[in-house]
């Protein structure tokens, strides 16, 4: 009885010796093993918005005249180009132009391409004339069936009939009210509104001469989008010379674009839901 306990107790310590050693082993080979690699996971930084810039007219369409007979299209496709490039700054838009050179543009087709692009944002730049040579000022517009004011009716008039080749006016108001209809079920009007307040604010918080009710509403067709939030601004008046100089003025037309950028960054910036959203 004694030899066989004595042989289970060495079997027990045999087997104790070499259980323990595998674990030395073991402890010593996961020591050589590498530290599983740690994937440092970089933010992922948010999808550069879709602006779509439309310098008003071109081409055959001149656009208002300036007493000194400077003309809407030029001084809108400077500013133009002026304010995409700073918007490219810092990447954190991309950015198309309805033309980028002295070309015709419908407006139908202005629009289209601003869909067809699937835009964040769509802002339609000009320079009016006015029959008061006096009056002088910026301001901004967004659709409406109704305009507010019968100089609003009378600027998207002029301004609709320079796509007569290919707008049908006697169609116009139905457009604008099926336009509007869409636009209340999206909450694309009260993001059109809201943008066009908000160049309100940086135009006079950067010493933009404005109108007096400076964001004012009309039936322009160039704002039919039913999904984009768009607004159309005026610079000022060509048919005052005060205005019409500093249209010219590269200097003045930085500061416009620059106004303009501070208009998108707001915008965006207060956390708007735009259709990609």
């Amino acid at each position: 009885m004694d030899v066989r306990r004595r042989d289970v107790t060495a079997a027990l310590l045999v087997l104790g010796t070499l259980v323990a050693g595998s674990s030395s082993a073991y402890a010593r080979s996961a020591k050589k093993l590498p530290a599983p690699a740690i994937r440092k996971l970089k933010p992922v930084a948010p999808k550069p918005k879709l602006i779509v810039l439309d310098p008003g007219h071109g081409g055959k369409d001149p656009g208002a005249l300036g007493l000194r007979g400077t003309q809407e299209k030029n001084v809108v496709i400077r500013v133009a180009r002026d304010l995409q490039q700073q918007l490219k700054v810092g990447g954190r838009y991309r950015v198309v132009l309805t033309r980028s050179g002295d070309t015709f543009i419908p407006l139908r087709e202005r629009v289209a391409r601003a869909e067809e692009a699937k835009a964040d944002l769509f802002l339609s730049i000009h320079a009016d004339s006015h029959p008061d040579p006096g009056v002088r000022g910026a301001s901004v517009y967004t659709l409406s069936e109704e305009a507010s004011d019968r100089e609003a009716a009378a600027l998207a008039a002029r301004e609709n009939a320079s796509g007569l080749a290919t707008l049908d006016l006697s169609r116009h108001s139905d457009t604008v009210a099926k336009t509007l209809v869409a636009m209340s079920q999206r909450g694309t009007g009260n993001a059109s509104r809201r943008f066009a307040d908000t160049i309100v604010e940086t135009f006079g918080r950067s010493g933009v001469r404005l109108l007096p009710r400076s964001h004012r509403e009309a039936g322009f067709a160039v704002l039919t989008s039913p999904d984009i939030p768009a607004a159309l601004v005026e610079l000022g008046y060509l048919s005052n010379r005060y205005d019409e100089k500093l249209l010219t003025v590269p200097q003045h037309q930085v500061a416009l674009g620059r106004a303009l950028r501070a208009s998108v960054d707001a915008y965006f910036g207060a956390g708007s839901a735009t259709r990609k959203a």
